[in-house]
């Protein structure tokens, strides 16, 4: 249990374990105690303060000091770097060399050393990345080689291409074949790169992973020797690592213990609140003291509060963002549309609404205390919603997919379930896609089709497979017949079109089921903006257009 001292109040947050019950009823004997469902917490009057604190003792609680009475500090950030270089990080196929803001986003990385590149989408961070180690080593004279990659599994062909491309430099994707030898290849073969995904890295380079509950911090790990051959490393989609307890983040941060470059790349770093950019800070090394940044910009852990402060404070030692708008004076901005459909499954989605609905109410889950134990059952139930709706979209889709079709155009269609990707193939055999089911390999040919081959007009994209680290120019045109939970996820899908080299608008189409749950989540993911776009100095002003008026669910 947490209790949160504000200026003007208490808040108290009680953890779900097997001492919620006992705890909750203790604070709801507190006069003028309130349950507030927007904060997940309780409030209690600052008169009750000799009452908390004998809530404290007896439930060994943690009393944490909002630092929200200090003013913010916020001052003014330097313009970035020019690069002294004239680096010859060159693509001698197209004669293509770093963009102005690249070359100063190199400069600001060499100067950090330690940092996130949070370039929008499509602004070219991994050659930023790339350029910030080949000038280290060449220009600087700095040991930053072997450089470890860590990356989603669908971009590790890409990371292989852009480093061999760019500095000439042999990459190599690690294998199961190559488990044990890996580090062979870089004394033999002089391979300074190798590249592995998010999922394999306790396989490549753990001895020891400590039980569940055994495990104090990340340096309870153990590393296997070769590990430590790294002199550098780059993660991809770093924000993947904003959940402190998971292996992989645990992993991430104890292989970068140490390294001169640790460099994280995300156009998303904040997905929900500030707490999620603590590990991302302690992996590339900038993060002094977790309790003062957890007190003082998340209100003792799951809140959000000094966030101008903390977006300067992360600008001027650890980050740098810039915005299509503001460098790629010639890519075009993207709207957003939304098509309300009459679904065709009305009658099945109305029998599962009303029995999630009387399921809930036999539940109890109009209580809040419920409604967090059952959780995981009411998200299941909610998917069986969210999968019936998208199949009585279909032949909405089907007539939008002719409509591009047949005036010219290609189309990139996102979906999440590998059964509605499957029924769009079934109806348009001729379309490539790319899912999760696909390798590398393949995944790529399927791009490369549809990037080159004018014949291929539709591309089916699975959202976790094809949503990163990939480039879909070849279309101006996104839809979405099912969409992800938050709105990071649905830019990074967007931006696999408006990315440089696009020349024309985008539009980002979304198909919501009238009167369904795809109404509410629209919304919800539209409402998720805010806080990340705030501390990370993001906007987002495209127009939003509504082909129809959406409508609160279950109202």
């Amino acid at each position: 249990m947490q209790i949160i001292e504000h200026p003007t109040e208490f808040h108290v947050k009680i953890e779900y374990n097997r001492f919620r019950v006992h705890n909750t009823n203790l604070v709801k004997m507190i006069p003028g105690a309130r349950f507030i469902m927007a904060r997940k917490a309780w409030t209690i009057p600052l008169s009750q303060r000799a009452a908390l604190e004998i809530v404290k003792e007896k439930t060994r609680a943690e009393w944490v000091i909002a630092q929200t009475r200090v003013p913010e500090q916020i001052g003014e950030l330097p313009a970035m770097p020019e690069l002294e270089y004239q680096i010859d990080i060159v693509n001698s196929e197209n004669g293509f060399v770093p963009r102005p803001y690249q070359l100063q986003g190199i400069a600001r990385g060499l100067e950090l050393k330690g940092f996130i590149n949070g370039d929008e989408q499509g602004l070219g961070k991994t050659l930023q990345s790339i350029g910030t180690l080949y000038t280290a080593d060449k220009y600087n004279n700095e040991v930053v080689f072997p450089c470890l990659v860590i990356c989603p599994a669908s971009t590790k062909i890409n990371w292989k291409r852009e480093w061999e491309m760019w500095t000439g430099k042999k990459a190599m994707i690690l294998e199961d074949k190559i488990k044990d030898t890996w580090h062979r290849y870089h004394e033999v073969a002089k391979i300074d790169i190798f590249i592995v995904n998010y999922e394999s890295l306790k396989k490549y380079f753990v001895d020891f992973y400590p039980p569940k509950g055994k495990m104090k911090d990340s340096r309870d790990i153990i590393l296997n020797p070769r590990a430590s051959l790294f002199k550098s490393i780059i993660i991809d989609e770093i924000h993947r690592c904003k959940d402190s307890k998971t292996q992989q983040t645990k992993i991430a941060l104890r292989i970068a213990l140490g390294k001169l470059y640790r460099i994280g790349l995300t156009g998303t770093m904040i997905v929900n609140k500030p707490i999620d950019a603590l590990p991302q800070l302690a992996i590339i090394g900038k993060l002094k003291d977790a309790k003062y940044f957890k007190e003082r910009y998340c209100e003792g852990g799951s809140g959000a509060s000094n966030l101008r402060e903390l977006n300067y404070m992360i600008y001027k030692h650890c980050y740098f963002r810039r915005e299509k708008k503001e460098v790629a004076k010639d890519l075009p901005d993207k709207q957003r549309q939304t098509i309300l459909c009459d679904i065709t499954t009305r009658h099945e989605y109305n029998k599962a609404k009303n029995d999630f609905v009387k399921w809930m109410e036999d539940n109890g889950c109009n209580d809040e205390e419920i409604a967090r134990k059952l959780r995981g059952e009411i998200m299941v139930r909610m998917g069986v919603l969210k999968q019936i709706s998208a199949k009585g979209k279909i032949n909405e889709v089907k007539e939008f997919i002719n409509e591009i079709i047949e005036s010219g155009e290609k189309l990139i269609l996102f979906h999440n379930l590998h059964e509605i990707g499957d029924e769009i193939r079934r109806i348009y055999p001729e379309a490539v896609s790319v899912n999760g089911r696909m390798s590398g390999e393949e995944k790529q040919t399927a791009i490369d089709r549809f990037q080159k081959d004018p014949s291929v007009q539709l591309i089916v994209c699975n959202i976790k497979a094809a949503g990163v680290g990939i480039t879909l120019t070849a279309s101006s045109r996104v839809a979405f017949i099912e969409y992800p939970w938050t709105y990071a996820d649905c830019a990074q899908c967007e931006d696999r079109a408006h990315r440089i080299g696009q020349k024309n608008n985008v539009m980002c189409t979304y198909f919501l089921g009238q009167d369904t749950i795809d109404e509410e989540m629209y919304q919800m993911i539209q409402e998720k903006r805010h806080v990340g776009n705030t501390i990370t100095g993001a906007t987002d002003e495209m127009e939003m257009s509504f082909v129809d008026k959406v409508i609160t669910l279950f109202k």
